[in-house]
Formats: C-alpha cells, sequence, structure tokens
C-alpha cells in the first residue's frame, strides 16, 4: 500500500530539517546571528540616529579611533584632548579599535562621515557577538546534544546582561573580551588536544592583550589545562600546546598592541609585569612536561612548583602590583570615586529588582552544569563538562566581588541552562498529555533562561524591590524598619537623576555649547567623554584611574570650599564650568558635602569669578564663564 503523497512530503521535509541542522550547524547560526542583527538595528535605530552612546568608555572608545585615523601614532593612545596639555593616559589597546575603524574606512566614501561613524559603531558590536555564538554551538554540541545549539542561541538572548556588551553602540572592548572567553571554553572542550591548547592560549593572550577584566578566568584555564595534565598524563600534547602557544601569543599581543605608557611596569595591563608573569608560567608547564613523572601526585608536585616559582617572580619582580589595587590609585581616589562606581561593587548592594534577575540565570547555569557532571561522573564526558562547571560556578561567586562579572556569568551559565532545557523538552514530550507536551517545553525554557525570577518581582511593591539586598537583608534580621506604605492618592515625584542622565548627553543638548570657540572645560568627571565626543572642547577629568589626579582634583574642587574649586580650575586653565544638574555625579556631591562648591552652585549662589552664560531656555545644562 502507497503512504499518502502528504506523508512522504511532510517526512522529505522533516529529514531535510534534520540534516539542516545537524550538518549545516554553522549556516543555521549564521542565519540565527543575521536575524538577532536586524532585530538589534531596529531596536536601536533611534539611539543610532542621535549617535547615543551607551557610555563614558564607549565614548572614549570612538575618540581613540577617530584619533588615530586623523593621524595619531599606532602606539600613542594618549587622549590629549582630557586635562589638556599633557593628556589622559588611556590603559586600552588598539585591538578592538581595528574592526571599528576598518567599518569607519569602509562607509565612509559610501555615505559620508557622520553616517560612516554610525553605522560603524553600530555594526562593530554584533560582530563578536557571531564569534560567541559560533563557540557556544560548539561547545553545547559537544556537551548536550548535537542539535542543543538551536536552544542554546535563544538561551544566550535571555542574557539580558551579556547581550547589552554586544548591543549596537557598545563598541568598547567588553563584548571581544566575552568572545574570546566563549572560545576560552570552546578550546577546553575540544577533543584535539594540540589544537585545544592552541585555542585556550591565543584567547588568552588576546583577551589579557584587550585588558586585565578577564584575568581570573585566563588563570582559571590556565589551571584547568595544568590540572588535567596532572590527573592524566595523555593531556601531554594539550599541555605543551597550551604552553608554547600561550608564550608566544603573549608575546606577540604585546608588541603589536601594547601603547607607549604599557612599556612602564604598570600594573593594569599587559605590560612588562603580566608579560614576564604569563610567559613564565607558560614555559614553565611546557618544561614540567619532559620531566619523569609515572604518577599524578607527582605530576601535580611538579604543576604546584612552576604555579609557584611564576608566583614568585610576580610577587619578587614586580612587588608594586602585589597585595595592592591593580589601578594604583591612592586610598583618597579608592574612596572618593571608584568606591562610587556602581559595577565595580558586589551584587548586593544593587536593589532586588536587579539583582535577582541578573543573578537568575547563574545559579540555573550553574545548577544546570553540576547535575550533568554529577550525571556522567567516571566517564569521559564529565572531564569536558568539569572546567565549564567550573567556570560557571566561578562566574556566580565573582558576583559576590563585583557585578561588572554579570556578563560573563550569565553568557557561561547557558551551557549548564541548555542541558537543563534540553531535559525538559525530552521529558515533557514524552507525556501523553496534549497539554504537557505544548505547554512543557515552553515552562522548561521559561526555567532555563532564568526568565521565571522576573515574573514574581512584577508583584510585589517597588518599594521593596527597590531596595537593595543588603537593606532587605537588615530589615529581615530586624537591624531596619521595613519601609511604610505610600499615602493613598500620592502620586509618585519625577525621577530627576534619570531625566538628566538621559538629555545632558544627548546632540542637541551639547550643541549649543559645541558653537563656542575651542576651549578648556571643567565638567563633572563623567561627562568628560561625551563632551569631547560631540564638541571640538577639551574637558579637565573623565573616568579614567591613570588619571585620578585630575579625578580628584574635580572631587576636590565640588566637594570643597569656593576658593578651593577656584584655585583648582585656574590651575587647570579651565575657561568654562558646565554643569548638568541631578546627573547621577552631581548627586553625591550633594549628598557627602551639602556645603561643598557644588551644592552652593546647586543653591542658586553665584561666586563673582563666574560669569553666568546664556543657554536655550529648555538645555538641561548651566554654564558658566570663569573670569577671575
Amino acid at each position: 500500500m502507497t503512504e499518502p503523497a502528504s506523508n512522504t512530503r511532510m517526512d522529505r521535509l522533516e529529514r531535510w530539517a534534520e540534516d539542516l541542522i545537524d550538518d549545516r550547524w554553522k549556516l543555521v547560526t549564521l542565519i540565527f546571528w543575521v536575524a538577532v542583527a536586524i532585530v538589534l538595528l531596529i531596536q536601536k535605530a533611534n539611539a543610532i540616529h542621535w549617535f547615543a552612546l551607551s557610555d563614558t568608555d564607549d565614548n572614549m572608545r570612538f575618540d581613540q579611533v577617530r584619533d588615530w585615523l586623523a593621524g595619531q601614532g599606532w602606539y600613542d593612545l594618549r587622549q590629549y584632548r582630557m586635562n589638556p596639555p599633557g593628556g589622559f593616559s588611556i590603559h586600552w589597546s588598539r585591538l578592538v579599535d581595528l574592526p571599528l575603524a576598518a567599518l569607519i574606512l569602509i562607509f565612509k566614501p559610501i555615505v559620508g562621515t557622520q553616517l560612516a561613524y554610525r553605522w560603524a559603531c553600530a555594526i562593530a558590536p554584533m560582530i563578536p557577538l557571531l564569534l560567541t555564538m559560533m563557540m557556544l554551538a560548539v561547545t553545547v554540541r559537544r556537551l548536550v546534544h548535537k542539535w542543543a545549539y538551536v536552544l542554546a542561541l535563544p538561551l544566550l538572548m535571555c542574557a539580558g546582561d551579556a547581550m547589552g556588551m554586544w548591543a549596537p553602540l557598545r563598541i568598547d572592548h567588553h563584548g571581544w573580551q566575552l568572545a574570546f572567553l566563549m572560545t576560552t571554553v570552546a578550546g577546553l572542550t575540544e577533543p584535539d588536544m594540540r589544537r585545544s591548547g592552541i585555542m585556550v592560549a591565543v584567547s588568552s593572550a588576546l583577551s589579557l592583550a584587550i585588558g586585565l577584566e578577564m584575568l581570573p578566568y585566563v588563570a582559571l584555564a590556565g589551571a584547568a589545562v595544568a590540572l588535567h595534565w596532572a590527573w592524566d598524563a595523555a593531556e601531554t600534547p594539550r599541555m605543551r600546546s597550551y604552553g608554547t602557544a600561550l608564550a608566544i601569543s603573549t608575546v606577540l599581543c604585546f608588541l603589536v598592541f601594547a601603547s607607549n605608557d604599557n612599556w612602564h611596569p604598570v600594573c593594569d595591563v599587559l605590560s612588562p609585569v603580566w608579560l614576564t608573569t604569563v610567559a613564565v608560567a607558560a614555559l614553565l608547564l611546557v618544561a614540567v612536561t619532559f620531566v619523569p613523572a609515572p604518577h599524578p601526585a607527582a605530576r601535580l608536585a611538579l604543576v604546584l612548583v612552576a604555579g609557584g616559582i611564576a608566583g614568585a617572580v610576580f610577587v619578587l619582580g614586580f612587588p608594586q602590583c602585589f597585595g595592592h589595587r591593580l589601578e594604583g590609585i591612592p586610598p583618597e581616589a579608592d574612596k572618593l570615586w571608584l568606591s562610587h562606581v556602581s559595577e565595580a561593587r558586589p551584587i548586593y548592594f544593587d536593589t532586588i529588582a536587579i539583582a535577582v534577575p541578573m543573578a537568575t540565570l547563574p545559579v540555573v547555569g550553574m545548577i544546570g552544569a553540576v547535575i550533568a557532571i554529577a550525571r556522567r561522573w567516571g566517564t569521559r564526558a564529565a572531564a569536558q563538562w568539569l572546567p565549564v562547571t567550573l567556570f560557571a560556578i566561578f562566574a556566580t561567586a565573582l558576583l559576590l566581588w563585583q557585578v561588572r562579572t554579570a556578563p560573563s556569568a550569565e553568557m557561561l551559565a547557558v551551557t549548564g541552562a541548555t542541558y537543563i532545557a534540553i531535559r525538559g523538552f525530552v521529558r515533557f514530550r514524552q507525556s501523553e498529555s496534549v497539554l504537557v507536551r505544548v505547554v512543557g517545553p515552553v515552562a522548561a525554557f521559561v526555567v532555563a533562561s532564568g526568565a521565571i525570577a522576573s515574573i514574581p518581582l512584577d508583584k510585589i511593591p517597588s518599594r521593596f524591590t527597590g531596595l537593595r539586598v543588603n537593606q532587605l537583608w537588615a530589615m529581615a534580621t530586624g537591624q531596619r524598619k521595613w519601609p511604610a506604605a505610600p499615602k493613598p492618592g500620592g502620586k509618585p515625584k519625577p525621577d530627576l537623576t534619570k531625566l538628566a542622565n538621559r538629555r545632558c548627553p544627548t546632540i542637541p543638548a551639547l550643541a549649543p555649547i559645541g558653537k563656542l570657540p575651542p576651549a578648556i572645560f571643567f565638567t563633572l568627571i563623567d561627562n568628560g567623554p561625551r563632551l569631547i565626543t560631540l564638541t571640538h572642547h577639551s574637558a579637565v577629568a573623565g573616568p579614567y584611574h591613570r588619571n585620578w589626579r585630575a579625578i580628584l582634583d574635580t572631587e576636590h574642587a565640588f566637594r570643597g570650599t569656593p576658593d578651593v574649586a577656584h584655585a583648582i580650575m585656574l590651575a587647570h586653565h579651565a575657561q568654562y564650568l558646565l554643569l548638568c544638574p541631578h546627573m547621577s555625579e552631581s548627586t553625591i556631591y550633594q549628598a557627602e558635602a551639602p556645603t561643598g562648591f557644588y551644592a552652593k552652585l546647586e543653591s542658586g549662589w553665584t561666586p563673582n569669578w563666574l560669569t553666568r552664560q546664556p543657554l536655550p531656555a529648555n538645555s538641561p545644562y548651566q554654564l558658566w564663564k570663569i573670569v577671575g
């Protein structure tokens, strides 16, 4: 009996879909990336039109690239329009500048300079997103299932903090560092040992060339390779290729990308400090593989000796970097400025509304990875899952150190979350109930994505979700009273800080200021990079730790007496004072220095050495000329 034609066509369609998903997974991933990129560009169309670069670092990255294309040297990364004439030492490298500069040069002859800037800044952040998606697909195909990437990619879209690093206009280096971290994870799961060692080493070196934010993960990846060799001598090819490639690639990255300032023994970037430390550690790992050591205990001892020697080189050779903040700033700058940087604080200093969604996906992914490795314990698959699981646990724990680790924690959680989603899909699709077969997989995805945490938050009054985690703990333990319910009929007050943060960095707000002749402006620290991006002016300070002296001068000026402020502005040859009332930074001065210079200006008082300058009636700024 012949099967109905419709069934035959359906079978062919199913086989075609299976072949596409299995054999052409790279094409499927590329198509998914194109679709996501189009959606992101549409969502950010208005921001792209107004060139609304996301934060201070994005503005500084753009300035860095623009100055390079205008003729500034490859190894000269000083920003001369910050605290002129000496300029600001920016501790970044040119590595991240390359794709952005290339896109500008491609678009400029076609659409002109200004549109080229916008298009390049819109597209550049999504290039590392493609690399991340490819490496994630590789990883889950190896560890979970060959089709698992079709769930992993949508789950990555649910990692809000991570996706924010690849959004259009987010041109700073974080997206590339996440991509290289995902490449490291994929390398650790690579079955070809030599290729695995090279992947882990090169991605680690490239990450270090960009910045030290991922240094803990780089160290963890090296430890994973070394300990795997200690456990199993068959891992020798991986260890040797890793150590050799790490030493070579780190040296090359330093020679090609280290700026003039970074050839000094500074601690906050790939400099002679970390070049020496990493190269010594890498070569020692290669050397110990040639020592006869048939037992795991002996190999472990060799690894520990190698690590101890590398640590001694760092501690004894560069004592200025050991036991201190790598940023190298004095305690006063840490207290007045860096301690107020929200991304440098633990997650429990964030509000419930922010902290719970931020932590949910990392926790879910960590649990999924632990379950996966527990079910495979004693098999070769467990060895592949082990570094992924350790990375997930480590990344989740880092949230208790700084919330800036949230994007990496979310990204690293996707593999474990995919395992949970796949398990749920399989179990629910086997149910005899049609309702369970339909609703169950959706519920599994929602749970795995961490979105389940946001549902109850919408039902909780904002006076509770607006509390920080540490405040909630104090209330739960009776150390602090619970917030009272708002009075009936009361209208919520407008959030002036959000309004100022949104309006002051805009092109229309800064356009009237840009019409003034080029001058040096004394302004808020966080306003400096945007000012030099959109105008031809210079600024005294910006939020970059190497330039802590200018930062402290700004802090002292706004917190101190008018006479102190006047002396500081004159010392910097500032010609104008520009303020954005209610901007986040300004609220700190008002709260911590209520009798200081900034607070006096906000109250309406003006010293005789300042002359108010006219601005449009709807301007969010206040501008004075320094005349004394």
